[in-house]
């Protein structure tokens, strides 16, 4: 189910008439943590505010590092757009590089192209529409539309999550207590109605916002279960001011950053006894010991019928491959990124057919979508050496985001030890 705020005609609304070869964008459902709302491009993409050093980031990744980072597609802009309803879209058009140095600023105005297409493809079909207003008006449930009714083979053959009938739940971690059910991540609704409400009260004139597109890194589950796991014994960037870097300590010391290397900043677990998916957010990852820590990794791997012991080894396997990889990235440091642990929450029942003698074997099955997936997110606050002329100088690789390598593995091979 789609959320829309009913505009309030104020530089938008349904005065403006959307442009040829836009793109409709929509929350992000699956966001699990973050503070800058994650928006649906299409099936395969997702799309972030952009921040010119994760630009420059992702434009920079060593070639090993890029299985266990999402691929970067390139920029969009996006703007304010109305519809006949009196609503208030996001839509995102081409980004064409001027030859002036810097091409349009992140902030600078400038009139969507007319009759340029999107770079990516989509699927109009399955996109809904995703307004703003301002701060102060609330969301309210908007109707469904005719192509949220598709069915569930079409979505499927397409890659895309079906999950019109797969309500969230977010768990209050100081109560116990479920709240109601909705459509979204919770955390993704919170982190949309705030990016709104900025964006709205910067943008006049039909001001156009830079906008990094990115894989989705998800799209190949059905149900993805997602572990957001901020990394590090320290998260300030070189760049931060003395507040800030102190504001961060604290935040580290007060949490699993410090004494792990590693603090939940999010969570959603496919639950199969419920059909609901369980959300957890980066509150309820800061007030966590170590055992609770232990405790949150348990309750990921549980579907609420049981420990998936499969998901052991997989995961193990990459986190060690992903360590090796990140020793070898001397001078790199991942201040304040996260890692995302996903694994398909939808258990397929298999049956082997007996052998038939002098038969000849059946055609190998089709090859299923990935059991589990690892992969590094967040570079805004990223350097290493010779980076955008950073002068601060590393050594090494990231000691602190090894030892939160480290303490993963080490805790999940207690779990699955524990569990035999």
């Amino acid at each position: 189910m789609d959320s829309k705020l009913q505009g309030t005609g104020t530089g938008g609304g349904a005065s403006l008439r959307p442009r040829a070869g836009g793109v409709p964008l929509e929350p992000f459902i699956h966001q699990v943590g973050g503070h800058t709302s994650m928006m649906r491009y299409d099936d395969h993409t997702v799309c972030k505010p952009l921040i010119s050093r994760e630009q420059r980031f992702y434009e920079s990744l060593p070639p090993e590092m890029k299985e266990f980072t999402p691929e970067y597609k390139g920029v969009v802009l996006v703007c304010f757009e109305g519809d006949s309803d009196g609503y208030i879209n996001l839509v995102a058009y081409p980004y064409v590089e001027s030859n002036t140095e810097g091409g349009v600023g992140e902030h600078e105005e400038r009139d969507p192209p007319e009759r340029e297409q999107p770079r990516r493809k989509h699927s109009r079909r399955s996109l809904h529409r995703s307004s703003s207003t301002s701060e102060h008006k609330e969301e309210r449930p908007d109707r469904r539309e005719a192509h949220d009714t598709e069915t569930s083979d079409n979505s499927q053959s397409r890659g895309s999550p079906v999950l019109s009938d797969v309500p969230f739940q977010m768990l209050d971690w100081n109560s116990g207590l479920m709240s109601e059910k909705i459509s979204h991540n919770p955390w993704s609704l919170r982190c949309h109605k705030q990016q709104l409400s900025r964006m709205r009260s910067e943008s006049k004139d039909r001001k156009l916002f830079k906008f990094l597109l990115l894989e989705n890194v998800v799209h190949h589950f059905s149900y993805p279960c997602i572990l957001d796991l901020k990394m590090g014994t320290r998260q300030h960037g070189d760049d931060a001011s003395e507040e800030k870097a102190a504001r961060q300590i604290r935040k580290c010391e007060q949490s699993t950053s410090a004494t792990l290397g590693v603090r939940v900043c999010g969570m959603q677990v496919y639950q199969l006894n419920t059909g609901h998916y369980l959300c957890r957010n980066k509150y309820y990852g800061r007030g966590l010991s170590i055992e609770g820590f232990r405790q949150a990794l348990y309750q990921y791997l549980h579907n609420g019928k049981g420990l998936r012991r499969d998901l052991f080894e997989p995961i193990l396997d990459k986190l060690r491959t992903l360590k090796a990889v990140l020793e070898r990235q001397a001078s790199y440091r991942f201040y304040s990124s996260s890692l995302l642990i996903i694994y398909e929450g939808k258990v397929h029942s298999t049956s082997s057919a007996p052998s038939l003698g002098s038969f000849p074997s059946p055609a190998p099955l089709p090859q299923q979508p990935p059991l589990v997936d690892v992969r590094m997110i967040d570079f805004a606050h990223s350097t290493f050496k010779g980076f955008r002329g950073d002068t601060a100088v590393h050594d090494g690789p990231d000691r602190g985001y090894m030892f939160g390598l480290e303490s993963l593995v080490q805790i999940l091979e207690s779990l699955r030890d524990d569990n035999l």
